[in-house]
């Protein structure tokens, strides 16, 4: 620590995935010390190594940081006990029932309050329901002998991390930060500056909770709205991609959502649940966001019956089918699975009978299926009796995809983007779009 008491020269962060580790190499990059904790035995291998398995953070800018000892991957947590401020940045899952699982973040903080230095500040980053860092965190320092505000100081900060954009990275986005009192929010806010050109601090932890499950709930909502508007445009047979692009024209109030097999990631498929949780204990149903969840959830069962849909339309069945999907991960060009709707399309065509195979240059394998990703060649593509493009990433070639298979499914409408013509452009004959 520094002689300024709001400065920290050393930051821990626990857990070190998509969140974690973009964190450490921009505090590092800021010149401060990053201590690395995570209890993956094979995370803290591969970075002791310099090897990266964050797309967002090439092996080529991680490595000379940890060989310069900027970063310090660590699976002991000891080593905690050394950084002025510890950022908790782990998972926080829905349970059986879609209820909050707050396990990996009460874990994490009796990680840190066991290695707790001096005046540290503590930072939490996971993305939860209003009130976790008063109600939750709070207490559980105050049960370890800790003031909050006085030696020992309370934040939370929620991520804002979109794995893939190369425009609005940790820099360029602004930050979020509410303390539980005003100096833990001074000593957040400086924290944060070092690696954010713009801190937007806010009155409460409660606050800066809310931001986070308002942006994606916002998120979720007009997804779910188109997702229900195309399976009416469907049964209408009006072209939703094309009426979507036309209301887009709109200069004012309007912005465009896009129809897909489902909502994936760690946030939006999962926030609103969070909130719709908490709402109960306040004796209201968020009815209007719990009907945007089950509205998203119901779309892969409704891609799979338009693919199934297509087959009977070439005089093929489900049983039996050679399918070939194209991305697993639950967006274009990165590799993240988490949450990913192509996962649950795998498992509903394999239930209706289907042989399923994949190809996606981000995912070269998914152990849990036992499938690994198919080369993507002329002979492949005949033999398939269905090519589905259930996300659309840029590396895969789909004019060489059209025109080899004799069938293709295209939940992103990514043909008519790709190839020419907008959303409103002419579909080739062995195309079916949702």
């Amino acid at each position: 620590m520094t002689e300024d008491r709001d400065a920290i020269d050393t930051v821990g962060i626990i857990g070190l995935g998509y969140v974690g580790l973009p964190l450490a190499v921009a505090f590092a990059e800021a010149g401060l010390l990053v201590i690395g904790y995570d209890v993956a035995d094979e995370k803290i291998d591969r970075l002791r190594d310099g090897v990266s398995y964050i797309e967002d953070v090439p092996s080529a800018q991680l490595a000379p940081l940890v060989s310069s000892g900027h970063i310090v991957p660590t699976n002991d947590p000891a080593r905690l006990a050394e950084c002025g401020a510890q950022l908790i940045c782990v998972p926080t899952p829905l349970g059986e029932y879609r209820e909050p699982d707050l396990s990996y973040v009460l874990a994490a903080t009796e990680t840190a309050i066991a290695n707790l230095g001096s005046s540290t500040l503590v930072v939490l980053e996971s993305t939860t329901w209003p009130g976790t860092t008063r109600d939750v965190l709070a207490p559980m320092l105050a049960s370890a002998g800790r003031t909050v505000g006085e030696d020992v100081f309370l934040a939370f900060s929620p991520e804002r991390v979109d794995p893939g954009n190369t425009r609005w990275g940790i820099r360029e986005t602004p930050k979020v930060v509410g303390g539980l009192t005003p100096a833990c929010l001074r000593r957040a806010e400086a924290l944060y500056a070092s690696i954010c050109d713009t801190v937007h601090p806010v009155s409460t932890p409660e606050s800066a909770e809310m931001s986070k499950i308002i942006e994606n709930t916002y998120r979720a909502v007009n997804i779910a709205l188109v997702n229900e508007l195309a399976m009416l445009a469907d049964r209408m047979g009006i072209d939703i991609w094309e009426a979507i692009e036309a209301a887009a024209t709109k200069p004012f109030g309007f912005k465009p959502f896009w129809p897909g097999p489902g909502l994936g990631g760690h946030c939006i498929p999962i926030d609103p649940f969070y909130l719709a949780w908490r709402a109960r204990a306040f004796d209201m149903d968020n009815e209007f966001v719990e009907l945007a969840g089950r509205v998203n959830v119901n779309m892969p069962y409704y891609a799979a019956s338009r693919i199934a849909r297509s087959l009977n339309g070439r005089g093929k069945a489900s049983l039996g089918a050679r399918v070939l999907l194209l991305g697993m991960a639950y967006k274009a060009d990165v590799g993240d699975l988490r949450e990913s709707p192509s996962l649950k399309l795998l498992e509903l065509l394999r239930a209706a009978g289907a042989e399923v195979t994949y190809h996606d240059p981000h995912v070269p394998t998914l152990p849990a299926e036992g499938l690994s990703s198919m080369e993507l060649t002329e002979e492949r593509l005949r033999d398939a009796d269905c090519v589905v493009i259930a996300t659309a990433h840029e590396a895969i070639d789909l004019a060489f995809v059209i025109e080899h298979a004799d069938l293709v499914v295209d939940l992103r409408n990514a043909v008519r983007h790709r190839l020419g013509g907008g959303s409103s452009g002419e579909i080739p004959v062995n195309v079916d779009v949702l």
